[in-house]
């Protein structure tokens, strides 16, 4: 029976290789612990140990930024455990085969004992104890108190970058997934850094760990040597000395190139040059050189030094200053020369306008004179960025729709203390405020006057002082609302964007919601676009809504109505006003409590049916056309009507029949802002609704 290669092939798992590595040198640190290795064996690993030990302080000096090297704890710590595990292998070898002369633990530990003692095992102690000294003290522990101070003041910043982060979010200078980024960065860099103060803890246990090895191993060697081989004591030293003077070299050396990758990594400075790049433009200072050169000259001239070796590094010195002054020179002089270009370039080149000129508008921003700049720095502790982001959460959560940044920019056009509030590059608000003062708000009712600068509460036009912040209590007692400047500025935004509302949302933000039903819905967006209908025409829908004052928070609810209706109705408006009674529950408790009685009022019977006919008259031209005379009489005892249902502690509410609540309302929003227009296929059926009024004209013409 044959069988194919490629029939074996499809019963073998597809397997990535790549990742085998570390598993495999976890089975390998685990068996050298355990399993005895004999020497050809030993001396491939030592050399693969100091293989790693080079390319890790390569990698380490040439990076860029600590963080481009974030494995790096990790392969500190399978480095440590790999080496500490040759040094037990290595002395089960000493230990075993040490009586057979002192190649019995391979090549490289008798060449680096030989290379070291040089038949002097005094010598090879005090070396071996340098090393020690070198890397524990000096490196290793240096390392360690760097490690753990700036582990220290990564954790201590993070809230500072995180508000710097949403700061800049807040203002515009960058996007939600640059921000995101940023954030994972700074989360990134305080996880290595906090890493890396444990990891420098491993360094320093193998340091400690090779001088306990260094004197296990003599002692055992010795005892060994002269209790069972019957060895003389020098003939155990010449013999044990060598080999554990040989092991603990092997091992210290690739420990101290390891210490001090970690010394290189945790003491740079994050820039965009790696260290040699760094340190080389850095320490290449000719001034610098050249008085280095100097000293170095008249110390070998003072008779009794060595003056030729003074001399020539001297020489060297000024050697090295004098080529790097020229070579700057010469780049400061291309410089120049193409900065010189760069000027005398044609004017029809410098005329050349790109699309990148072209500024756009932003949706929504706020200017503010040089004097308020100190509202907007977080570091300094100033909310005003706080209120603002708040602004935009709560009407986002209110209206059904994600409210774009707004831009925050100085204009030093304007006032010291005085802002502007922008949609779509047009003012639509401004007002005065003042760093380290708080306005004092009159509801209406106070007559006592406070000490402060007297104005005009910017988002509803109340009465009201700047006051200093010592004489907020005072202003309380007598019954003045008390806010802090950013407050105030934040409420002026906030009253600002609702009435704002249509034009924040466009169709990017009408499309990132139609996603999102899309994800719970997917039917009921596959059936409405684009068969139903446009974008556009779902973009004025909500609009409307919007309009007057609707959330579009029920995003499922109003395309379920527009999926039935727009089959046999296309125009937004129209299908506007079958959404709205869909919505009416929601409608009625922005205005009132639940199980609360709605005062409204109504119009006139024979104005209503006046208007109506008026209405279907006007149904072609779309705008509805009454006696001028009339319209006054009307909108004049609607606002009468509806301050007497305001100052009851009421909403005004006006409730007409649906053919005319669209015009009627068009037409009373700009002379009526606070008045809401309902229709009675709105109110829902087990809502109580008391009519306190009724809207009465003089009619003296016909429509």
């Amino acid at each position: 029976m044959q069988i194919a290669l490629s029939d074996i092939r499809q019963y073998i798992p597809d397997v990535d290789f790549k990742s085998l590595g570390i598993p495999a040198l976890v089975i390998l640190i685990i068996a050298m612990l355990i399993l005895p290795l004999p020497t050809f064996l030993l001396d491939i690993l030592f050399t693969f140990n100091i293989m790693i030990g080079l390319i890790v302080i390569m990698i380490a000096i040439h990076t860029d930024k600590p963080l481009d090297f974030s494995s790096f704890p990790a392969v500190l710590l399978f480095a440590t455990m790999l080496r500490l595990s040759l040094n037990v292998a290595s002395t089960r070898i000493v230990l075993v085969n040490g009586h057979e002369g002192t190649d019995a633990a391979g090549k490289v530990i008798e060449a680096f004992g030989n290379f070291v003692i040089s038949g002097n095992y005094l010598v090879g102690f005090i070396i071996f104890g340098i090393l020690l000294i070198i890397n524990f003290i000096v490196v290793t522990k240096g390392a360690g108190r760097v490690s753990e101070v700036i582990a220290r003041f990564t954790l201590d910043a993070m809230p500072g970058k995180q508000m710097a982060i949403d700061a800049d979010l807040n203002s515009g200078v960058i996007d939600q997934e640059e921000a995101k980024t940023r954030r994972a960065e700074i989360s990134q860099e305080s996880d290595f850094f906090g890493s890396m103060d444990g990891a420098s803890k491993f360094v320093r246990g193998d340091a400690v760990a090779g001088l306990l090895i260094l004197i296990i191993n003599i002692i055992g060697g010795l005892l060994i040597g002269m209790g069972q081989y019957d060895m003389s004591f020098s003939e155990a030293g010449e013999i044990y000395v060598l080999l554990t003077i040989g092991d603990g070299l092997v091992a210290q050396i690739p420990s101290l190139v390891l210490s001090l990758a970690t010394a290189i990594v945790v003491t740079r400075v994050t820039t965009s040059e790696s260290m040699t790049e760094q340190t080389t433009s850095q320490l290449a200072n000719p001034t610098a050189l050249f008085v280095a050169a100097g000293i170095l000259l008249l110390l070998g001239i003072i008779p009794g030094m060595p003056s030729l070796v003074f001399i020539t590094l001297a020489l060297i010195c000024g050697g090295i200053g004098f080529l790097v002054s020229r070579t700057r020179a010469e780049t400061n002089i291309e410089e120049s020369a193409a900065a010189q270009v760069e000027k005398e370039r044609k004017p029809s080149d410098e005329q050349e306008i790109k699309w990148e000129d072209v500024s756009q508008t932003d949706l929504v921003s706020l200017e503010i004179g040089y004097g308020l700049i100190p509202m907007v720095n977080s570091e300094t502790g100033s909310q005003l960025l706080t209120r603002v982001k708040g602004v935009r959460k709560k009407l986002s959560t209110e209206l059904g729709f994600l409210v774009q940044p707004v831009r925050i920019r100085d204009n030093l056009d304007l006032d010291p203390n005085a802002y502007h509030l922008l949609v779509n590059g047009v003012i639509r608000g401004r007002g005065d405020s003042y760093v380290g003062k708080e306005l004092a708000i009159n509801p209406g009712h106070i007559t006592t006057p406070m000490d402060g600068i007297a104005t005009k509460e910017p988002a509803f036009g109340l009465d009201a002082y700047w006051i200093d912040p010592s004489q907020r209590d005072y202003a309380k007692t007598l019954g003045y609302t008390v806010v802090d400047a950013p407050t105030a500025i934040a409420t002026h935004l906030n009253n600002l964007l609702y009435t704002a509302a249509p034009e924040l949302l466009g169709h990017d933000e009408v499309q990132q919601l139609l996603d999102k039903t899309a994800e719970r819905s997917p039917k009921l967006i596959e059936n409405l676009l684009p068969s139903k209908l446009s974008l556009a025409a779902i973009t004025r829908i909500l609009q409307n809504l919007l309009r007057d004052g609707v959330p579009i928070r029920d995003m499922r609810t109003i395309l379920a109505v527009l999926n039935e209706e727009s089959g046999k109705i296309q125009d937004p408006d129209e299908l506007t006003a079958l959404v709205r009674p869909k919505l009416g529950r929601m409608i009625v408790q922005s205005l009132v409590e639940m199980s609360q009685e709605m005062s409204v009022m109504t119009l006139d019977p024979q104005l209503e049916q006046m208007l109506h006919n008026a209405v279907q008259q006007s149904h072609q031209t779309k705008t509805l056309t009454i006696d001028p005379e009339l319209a006054e009489a009307l909108f004049r005892s609607m606002r009468e009507e509806a301050h007497k249902i305001e100052d009851q502690g009421n909403p005004a509410i006006l409730v007409v029949s649906p053919a005319v609540r669209p015009w009627l309302a068009n037409l009373a929003r700009p002379r009526i802002p606070d008045l809401t227009v309902l229709s009675y296929t709105e109110i829902p059926e087990d809502q109580a609704v008391k009519v306190v009024a009724t809207v009465s004209a003089q009619i003296e013409q016909a429509v």
